[in-house]
């Protein structure tokens, strides 16, 4: 019975693993943090590996994802023909803070703002921080929760292993 339990779990990860793959990125209206409407699904460029990180300005480890992959991020642009997209899951009363977050940070990656919280509902995102890998040819093949120091090398690797290098 234990054996059994254990397969059908092993079988469930499987399954959530291969189904989170192979995702494409949802069409849903956002905004620029300048407040320019846009279709989420236009954010990936083709032939370019795309990073997108669900964060809030509350969000204390978020910030430090977000800060520890701005060390490496005009490295790994270069290196692996990649962009960043952040997308502020931050709601309408504290969105007023992104803007002045990110120039504080002096971060330079794309920033989408999802104040009603229909992006991270559709692509499953329960609690920031969270990171999506799409492929060149816009599949979402990878994903992570959380964020512990360090995790930006185990999202190097897996950038790495994505563009075949």
């Amino acid at each position: 019975m234990k054996n059994i339990l254990v397969l059908a779990a092993a079988l469930v990860i499987f399954v959530f693993t291969v189904n989170a793959q192979n995702q494409t990125l949802p069409s849903i209206q956002v905004k620029s943090m300048e407040g320019q409407p846009l279709d989420f699904k236009t954010v990936a460029e083709p032939g370019k590996i795309t990073v997108i990180s669900f964060w809030a300005t509350w969000c204390v480890p978020c910030i430090k994802e977000l800060e520890a992959i701005n060390e490496h991020y005009a490295d790994w642009k270069e290196k692996y023909n990649l962009k960043l997209v952040a997308v502020s899951t931050d709601d309408a009363r504290t969105s007023k803070k992104v803007k002045p977050k990110v120039l504080g940070y002096g971060w330079e990656y794309d920033i989408i703002m999802d104040e009603n919280s229909d992006l991270a509902r559709a692509m499953n995102v329960n609690n920031p921080p969270m990171t999506f890998i799409v492929d060149g040819s816009g599949n979402v093949v990878w994903s992570h929760q959380g964020y512990t120091p360090g995790a930006e090398e185990e999202l190097e690797a897996q950038i790495k292993r994505i563009a075949g290098k």
